[in-house]
C-alpha cells in the first residue's frame, strides 16, 4: 500500500504488527525488527531482549551526479517518506522540493532515474547492510540531521515467558547500544509521537558520559525546536526525559498538541 501514507496506515507500528501477532501465537519464537520501528510501547507478553552493536545511525544522500546535499541545485526534488527528514531538510533548505516517497530501499533509489528526482534521503545502516556505499553521495552528520530514535539499531524480541530463549539470546546484546536506544526511547516515550510528528533523536556514549540530541518540529520545517543534554552513562533514561521535558518547555508543546489536536 504505497500510496498510502504511515500515518494513515497506522504509523510505524505496522512494520511490527503482524510479526509480534506471531510471536503472541506461537507461529514464530523470535522477532528481528529494526527498533526505529517498533514503538515504546509493547505487548504485554513480548519483550525486546537484545540489541546487536549498532549500524551507522546517520541519514544519506543519494543524488544524481553524486551532489553533495550543500550543492544541490535551488529547488531540487528530494525524495523521503519520513517526516522527519522532511521538517530537517526544509529547515536547512527551504528551497527544496521534498517528494513523498514509499517502497523498498532499490524502489527508491530508482526514482532518481524513472521519476526525475534529484536525489533521496535514506539511512546509512540500510545502504551499508546492502554492501551499497559507494552509492551514497554524502553522509549527513548527526549535528546537521538528527536521525530517527532507534536508527541502525536492531531489536530482538521474543515472549517474555521464554526464559531460555532470552539466556541464548543475551551474549548478543551490546550493551553500549542498549543504553543509547533506552536514552532515545525514553526522548520518545516522553513526546508520546511516533510517524506523526517530526521528531528524532541520538544518542552517543564517550566513556561514562553519553550526550543526546533530539528535536522537534513542524512537517514544513519553519518551526523547530532541538537541544543536547550530556550526563552519566547511569543516567541515560533520566536525560532522555529531561531533554524531552526541556524541548517541549521551549515550545515544542505546541507542536504536539497541535498535531495531536
Amino acid at each position: 500500500m504505497q500510496d498510502v501514507s504511515l500515518a494513515q496506515l497506522g504509523g510505524k507500528g505496522v512494520f511490527v504488527k503482524e510479526i509480534e501477532e506471531a510471536l503472541i501465537k506461537n507461529e514464530i519464537d523470535l522477532a528481528v525488527h529494526s527498533l526505529k520501528d517498533c514503538p515504546v510501547e509493547i505487548p504485554a507478553t513480548l519483550e525486546i531482549v537484545a540489541t546487536p552493536k549498532r549500524e551507522d545511525p546517520r541519514d544519506v544522500l543519494i543524488s544524481r551526479d553524486h551532489l553533495k546535499i550543500e550543492r544541490l541545485p535551488h529547488g531540487a526534488r528530494i525524495g523521503t517518506g519520513s517526516l522527519r527528514r522532511k521538517c530537517q531538510l526544509l529547515h536547512l533548505y527551504p528551497d527544496l522540493q521534498i517528494i513523498p516517497l514509499r517502497g523498498n530501499l532499490d524502489t527508491r533509489i530508482k526514482k532518481i532515474d524513472t521519476e526525475g528526482f534529484h536525489g533521496v534521503v535514506v539511512s546509512a545502516a540500510g545502504m551499508r547492510r546492502m554492501g551499497w556505499v559507494n552509492r551514497i553521495s554524502c553522509f549527513i552528520p548527526p549535528e546537521l540531521m538528527i536521525p530517527a530514535v532507534g536508527q541502525g539499531i536492531l531489536a530482538l524480541e521474543v515472549r517474555k515467558n521464554d526464559e531460555e530463549l532470552k539466556e541464548t539470546l543475551s551474549c548478543l546484546n551490546d550493551h553500549k547500544t542498549w543504553i543509547e536506544a533506552t536514552c532515545e526511547r525514553a526522548f520518545l516515550r516522553r513526546l508520546g509521537g511516533g510517524c506523526r510528528l517530526p521528531l528524532g533523536a541520538h544518542a552517543a556514549i564517550t566513556g561514562d558520559k553519553i550526550t543526546v540530541n533530539g528535536f522537534i518540529g513542524t512537517p514544513n520545517g519553519r518551526a523547530l525546536f532541538r537541544n543536547e543534554f550530556r550526563g552519566p552513562v547511569k543516567d541515560a533514561e533520566e536525560l532522555g526525559r529531561a531533554l524531552a521535558e526541556d524541548i517541549l518547555s521551549r515550545g515544542g508543546k505546541a507542536i504536539v498538541d497541535k498535531m495531536f489536536w
